[in-house]
């Protein structure tokens, strides 16, 4: 097995002495993982910080062994790392990426969205111009694993207009004639979420709801107390900036 690709890293944890094990997003190839020699020293730490940009060749003998990762920085997040609201973003990002995602599987939509995300973090770390993109990454993440939510069309009637809440058992969107009388029962569905574009504070906040919620349901589980533990660090952060 020998693959060359630029590469999103992920996560990096340390194995032996001296090594570390990298996993990594490449746009056709989906994630890969691989080992580097010296992953720990002082000079490689810096190139494998999550959400760098990697030129990676990962090599391997047999495709039952962990390949072999050499790695060459061609774009350093380091700053964003020092800042608690960019950083917070960051390591959710990359977190529930690593999490969601099976290996070699490929995902060219998501490794896509994900490069602008992050490319929108590091143009405006103060998260006016990235929240919005985030949640629509998560929405995305969801569709492409097979838990996509219906936000076309009405579930209780077929409708298409002024589709207003999500049904937070099924995930399809409901109108707002259909959602008198219970709208308490369900989650207001932001425009933003569906159609894309610009959106407020409370919007952000109310799509983040959605995703959020199928999120945990549908994809982390409990198993993934520890990743899901980084998006409330994130949305807490978000909170105390807008306040």
């Amino acid at each position: 097995m020998r693959l060359t690709a630029t590469a999103i890293i992920l996560s990096s944890r340390a194995h032996g002495e001296h090594g570390a094990v990298v996993r990594a997003l490449t746009g056709d190839d989906g994630v890969q993982a691989g080992y580097v020699r010296g992953g720990r020293s002082r000079a490689l730490r810096p190139v494998l910080q999550p959400a760098n940009i990697i030129i990676g060749e990962w090599r391997a003998r047999t495709d039952s062994q962990l390949p072999a990762l050499t790695a060459e920085l061609v774009r350093s997040r380091a700053p964003l790392h020092g800042e608690p609201l960019p950083a917070a973003a960051l390591e959710w990002l990359t977190a529930l990426t690593a999490a969601a995602l099976p290996e070699a599987h490929p995902y060219p939509w998501l490794y896509q969205a994900l490069s602008g995300v992050l490319d929108a973090i590091d143009a405006a770390p103060a998260a006016r111009g990235w929240a919005a993109p985030l949640a629509r990454y998560e929405l995305l993440l969801l569709s492409e694993l097979g838990f996509g939510l219906d936000l076309g069309r009405c579930v209780a009637t077929g409708a298409q207009a002024d589709i207003g809440y999500v049904s937070p058992r099924s995930g399809g969107a409901v109108s707002r004639a259909a959602a008198a009388g219970y709208e308490d029962r369900l989650l207001p569905l932001p425009a933003f979420l569906a159609a894309g574009g610009a959106a407020d504070w409370p919007d952000i906040f109310a799509g983040l709801a959605i995703t959020g919620r199928f999120l945990a349901r549908s994809i982390l589980l409990d198993r993934q107390a520890e990743t899901l533990a980084a998006r409330e660090r994130l949305i807490d952060r978000l909170h105390r900036a807008v306040a």
